[in-house]
């Protein structure tokens, strides 16, 4: 059994972590940590998760590193720089889930992660952990920064354009809508379930930080040019879910049968991403709706021949594909077990 350690228990993402962990054939949870609730057991603090794993949580040290062959760092950025630069060189292999490693270009990290001091030449180590996409470096890979939950349904989505097809996309404009877990657990009056339910809120309508990071690490990856990439994100009154819709303007002429194609063939044996067809099911797909509490990406991609636009649809479950689950399916392409370990569950709908 492969020995793994969860710190952030305590919050959703961690709590997922948890969820999965346990379930997994191969995977044996044998650390929790945190800070502020040191002492207390996962049941406590996840109200699903009634098994007796024997542990509570605990401060992190240097000794954790004799109790885990992987640890998940589902914690704020500014922790995860602080514990990479503790124990890198100590565990074996390292997946942080917060956004410190993210973007490798240092004056981008700065402009969006201001408050996160990181080493420099761990920035450098960190591989950016999208299986589909990375899959062959992540298996040598002792450090690991996942993806955020929007970046992996752009990246996903406008992949095939740009490290398949190889296009050069021009301007590319998102528009993101996210449930609230997506702002974790911090209490905040925005929200608030008066003032979040049935809302649309436009909380970050000029730019997001994950915007700056899928077109960070398209720059590196793609075969393509992108000339710009922005990103508009409402919060909405789901508590699961994420769905992104990115408006592509290509420079030449493009097929809808073609671009169908060139997804199907992209993501060919990646069984995670779903290339779909909108008119498919008794519902319009991609819907978060429909991949909630799955490891699962839907994709759409059309052309709008009236503005010569592409638009490319994803939906995922922002704790799971989006954190949880892509972290575990990472762990699990590093220690060379098979991808779908412990992450074979199907969809609950409706939710």
């Amino acid at each position: 059994m492969i020995r793994a350690g969860v710190v952030g228990a305590s919050g959703l993402a961690g709590g997922d972590l948890i969820r999965l962990i346990t379930q997994h054939p191969d995977l044996e949870l044998t650390f929790l940590g945190g800070s502020s609730h040191v002492g207390r057991r996962p049941a406590e603090l996840h109200p699903g998760l009634r098994q007796d794993l024997g542990l509570t949580v605990e401060p992190v040290t240097e000794e954790v590193a004799d109790r885990v062959d992987v640890l998940f760092l589902a914690t704020p950025a500014p922790v995860s720089a602080d514990l990479a630069a503790l124990l890198a060189d100590r565990v074996p292999a390292i997946v942080d889930l917060s956004g410190a490693f993210r973007i490798r270009t240092p004056e981008l990290h700065d402009r969006w992660y201001p408050k996160v001091q990181r080493r420099p030449d761990l920035a450098e180590r960190f591989v950016y952990g999208v299986p589909e996409l990375l899959g062959d470096r992540l298996k040598d890979a002792a450090l690991i920064s996942l993806p955020g939950c929007y970046a992996t349904a752009l990246t996903l989505g406008l992949a095939p354009l740009t490290l398949g097809l190889g296009l050069d996309l021009g301007t590319v404009l998102v528009d993101g809508k996210s449930g609230s877990s997506g702002g974790g657990l911090q209490l905040r009056t925005s929200e608030l379930h008066a003032l979040r339910n049935g809302a649309i809120a436009p909380y970050s309508p000029t730019g997001h930080r994950h915007a700056a990071e899928a077109s960070d690490f398209l720059a590196r990856e793609g075969r393509g040019s992108i000339g710009s990439l922005s990103m508009s994100a409402y919060g909405v009154s789901h508590v699961r879910g994420l769905l992104t819709s990115t408006y592509v303007f290509p420079a030449g002429p493009v097929d809808q049968r073609e671009l169908h194609r060139a997804y199907l063939r992209f993501y060919k044996g990646h069984r995670f991403v779903r290339v779909r067809r909108h008119n498919e099911t008794l519902i319009p797909v991609p819907d978060p709706q429909a991949v909630l509490g799955s490891n699962y990406c839907d994709v759409t991609v059309l052309h709008d021949p009236e503005a010569d636009r592409i638009v490319v649809l994803a939906a995922l479950d922002n704790l799971v594909k989006g954190a949880a689950g892509q972290a575990v399916q990472a762990a699990n392409l590093r220690f060379g077990l098979p991808e779908e370990s412990g992450l074979t569950m199907q969809p609950v709908m409706p939710a």
